[in-house]
């Protein structure tokens, strides 16, 4: 039996994700992590500005013995003049996922990821993300049928097609 149990996300989710939006930020292995204050900059805020417009779509996964939120993955489309890194065009929304330290590696985010496809596969053609090479994560994408369609900077734009 699972230790989390997964739901849509709220409105009143919006605080946790802007945690679970600092933690999805890569840190390459022997760099200093951002500040916290990061998710203040107009490109990682974006992420959640006005969360809860047409097209936000979200899941969090809860610590079945505390109740507390321990992951989320959630996505939003964007339009031409106001995007995310994994950008591809305004009908495909973009997806992140995140999950707390300490819970990570035991199947939290395939749970999250998976959940999130099911309910979105109904509602567009296709859903990307961006990831760095160097990113673990990465294995995750691929074994869930993400593939590379380009690049922003150093990162991979993925994407997975329902079609």
């Amino acid at each position: 039996m699972a230790f989390y149990n997964i739901r849509p996300a709220a409105l009143a989710d919006e605080p946790f994700l802007c945690e679970m939006l600092y933690e999805a930020i890569y840190v390459p292995v022997g760099e200093q992590a951002p500040p916290r204050s990061i998710v203040a900059h107009p490109d990682v805020a974006r992420y959640l500005a006005g969360w809860g417009r047409d097209g936000d779509l979200g899941v969090i996964a809860e610590d079945t013995a505390t109740g507390g939120p321990i992951g989320a993955a959630w996505l939003r489309l964007w339009t031409k003049d106001n995007h995310g890194y994994g950008f591809v065009d305004t009908e495909t929304p973009e997806l992140l996922v995140a999950i707390r330290r300490g819970h990570r590696g035991k199947g939290v985010g395939t749970s999250l990821m998976n959940e999130l496809l099911r309910t979105t596969r109904s509602r567009c053609r296709a859903v990307s993300l961006s990831v760095w090479p160097e990113n673990p994560a990465k294995r995750l994408y691929f074994r869930l049928g993400f593939e590379i369609v380009g690049r922003h900077g150093r990162a991979w734009t993925m994407l997975r097609n329902f079609e």
